[in-house]
């Protein structure tokens, strides 16, 4: 009787785990808040790259880069400083963006633009995109990395 009873009682058992084991993995994944953006820097090479968006991921509304020494910052992005100095890319083919798979929506700037001297003095950049004008702000620890890329671009003016 012990015989049969022992591997009918395991075989249950291994039945329970199993079925315990599917609920579990059937359960609806609890929803997860979409993580915050902010201000990041940092560097590919001689190049320093200070980008607005969602650490760690593709998901940029902003990005500027330079290289020490340089005048001006490229930009990148959804969103683009309100600045009336911004200058376009030409109106040659433009590049793939390998981030998003369409145009890059290329742009420089002069990184002694008032636009980012606000950012650089105040934390805060106005930007004009589809949405409209709006300000991203820099606060904490974003306000020490922004300095940061101003200063390794070695722009004295801002």
């Amino acid at each position: 009787m012990f015989k049969f009873a022992i591997p009918a009682v395991a075989a249950l058992g291994l039945i329970a785990v199993a079925a315990q084991s599917r609920a579990t993995d059937s359960a609806p994944e609890a929803s997860v808040a979409p993580a915050p953006m902010g201000w990041h820097l940092s560097h590919e090479g001689a190049m320093a790259k200070l980008a607005y968006g969602v650490a760690n991921s593709d998901q940029l509304a902003l990005m500027m880069t330079c290289e020490p020494g340089q005048t001006q910052a490229i930009v990148y992005g959804d969103v683009q400083p309100a600045s009336p100095r911004l200058v376009k890319a030409s109106l040659k083919a433009e590049a793939i963006d390998p981030l998003g798979g369409g145009l890059a929506d290329e742009a420089r700037i002069s990184l002694g633009d008032p636009a980012l001297r606000k950012l650089a003095v105040s934390g805060t950049l106005t930007v004009e995109g589809d949405a409209g004008h709006f300000e991203l702000t820099a606060k904490g620890d974003e306000r020490r990395l922004v300095s940061e890329f101003f200063a390794y671009c070695g722009s004295d003016t801002v």
